[in-house]
């Protein structure tokens, strides 16, 4: 039997990170990845493809816009096999590089599917249909998420894509309903929306992108509507259905008080993941879960003292820099749980900057507190906002929609929260994002000099405000 310090079940990003960390902190290493690719989903069916595809729908919408700034392009149109080839090469680079990382020699590799015999013990099927077990010392999951299939009247029996699919749809389908409004929901409808499919977006709650800022959503679904797509929030779900002769699919749902049916070519079901814990056999380990997803405490610890975990099959928030951070963290704490380091006060993940960002048309960018958060949690504070239809740099880039947000904690004087929504909100939050890791104050943030003219020195403008408040 195989006996190693850490054996890493899941090759992801959570993964990786707590092999790399691992092996740095001196553990005998081991990494069992068991999809039928190597790479995770970052690489291979989330962040990296679909920014591919985003890309390509963003610089065909500067060109649709070319006569707005005196220029002329003719002839443009879109070629979905040439943008799916462009995102091919680009994530088959991306994965060969991880697959390069993974089998360097640094750790063992090896490809194929894990369960628990115990708490100290693996079985491991390998892809060669051999089997063997493993003993550790330590483990970390890191299996990541699966798309989630919702229970829906009728969703059964249609016929139906999910994000996987939506990212490999060679044959644009002339219309298009997406069920859910959160982040790939979204991202995904504004690809097909600007690349020519009728898109309508179906959200269960009152606005798209729950759990952010009611004004911040508000923007992105007035854009949405702007450009055509038609967006109903606020709705609930009678039946799903689908025409066994032309293929046509239909959803009827309530809304505002009446009985709404659409139909459309597709259904993309954009209605989020799950954490991927089948076959793991996690009761035999005495790992606890809940509501489908690992328990782990701040230090990345399970239920079961040297059993921990990363990533999505955790959460609690599904994004990649949170996966890596909470991948290291537990390697380092695994390593002080082994006494091969001298501190042996257990690192926690800090989720007081809680980032993420929506690569739709406007962007979207928050990172912290929310209004609505913090007035859920009763905690007081103060935000001030400045729009980009006020902003010189903006308004010469045609880029209008949106405004720029601070949020200032009452108790403490420094910036708690900050929200972006219009042109390079991804890029732009970061500044935010720093100020509150050095706690700033409005005033403080203030200082800082900003080149004009810049979308970035927008946030002189709520800081200044923000400070004379706290005068």
């Amino acid at each position: 039997m195989k006996t190693v310090d850490i054996a890493i079940i899941g090759g992801g990003s959570a993964g990786y990170a707590a092999a790399r960390t691992a092996v740095s902190e001196g553990l005998d290493t081991l990494v069992i990845e068991g999809g039928k690719e190597v790479g995770g989903l970052c690489i291979l069916r989330g962040c990296m493809p679909s920014k591919a595809l985003i890309e390509s729908a963003n610089r065909f919408r500067t060109l649709k816009r070319a006569k707005e700034f005196g220029l002329r392009a003719q002839s443009i149109s879109v070629e979905p096999q040439e943008i799916l080839a462009r995102k091919a090469r680009l994530i088959g680079e991306f994965a060969d590089y991880r697959r390069e990382q993974l089998q360097d020699g640094r750790f063992q590799f090896i490809r194929g599917t894990a369960s628990f015999v115990n708490q100290d013990q693996l079985e491991v099927r390998h892809f060669d249909g051999e089997t063997e077990h493993i003993q550790a010392k330590a483990f970390v999951l890191a299996t990541g998420s699966v798309v989630q299939i919702p229970k829906l009247p009728g969703l059964e029996n249609v016929d139906f894509i999910t994000s996987d699919e939506a990212l490999d749809l060679g044959e644009l389908p002339g219309s298009m309903i997406v069920l859910g409004a959160g982040p790939v929901a979204l991202e995904m409808a504004h690809y097909f929306s600007t690349i020519g499919v009728v898109v309508t977006v179906i959200q269960r709650s009152d606005q798209v992108l729950k759990g952010v800022d009611s004004d911040v959503a508000k923007v992105v679904e007035d854009a949405f509507r702007e450009r055509g797509v038609k967006v109903f929030t606020n709705t609930q779900i009678s039946s799903i259905t689908q025409d066994p002769e032309s293929g046509r699919k239909w959803v009827t749902f309530s809304h505002a008080g009446a009985e709404v049916s659409i139909e459309a070519d597709t259904i993309l079901n954009a209605l989020g993941r799950s954490p991927n814990v089948t076959g793991l056999n996690l009761e035999r380990a005495g790992v606890e879960v809940a509501k489908g997803r690992i328990v782990t405490s701040r230090a990345m610890q399970t239920s079961m003292t040297n059993i921990f975990a990363a990533g999505d099959v955790c959460g609690p928030y599904e994004v990649v820099h949170e996966a890596i951070a909470q991948g290291e963290t537990a390697a380092r704490n695994i390593a002080r749980l082994l006494g091969r380091r001298k501190d042996v006060q257990f690192d926690e993940m800090d989720y007081r900057l809680k980032l993420f960002a929506v690569f739709t048309d406007p962007e979207v960018g928050v990172v912290g507190m929310s209004e609505d958060e913090a007035a859920k949690q009763g905690i007081a504070v103060v935000a001030a906002k400045y729009p980009f239809a006020d902003h010189g740099k903006s308004l010469v880039m045609g880029e209008t929609h949106g405004f720029v947000k601070l949020i200032m904690d009452l108790e403490s004087g420094e910036i708690c929260g900050g929200a972006v929504v219009g042109p390079h909100a991804s890029e732009l939050i970061h500044e935010v994002v720093v100020a509150m890791a050095f706690r700033s104050t409005p005033a403080q943030f203030a200082k800082i000099p900003h080149y004009h003219p810049t979308l970035s020195e927008i946030w002189s403008y709520p800081a200044e405000e923000l400070a004379e408040r706290s005068i």
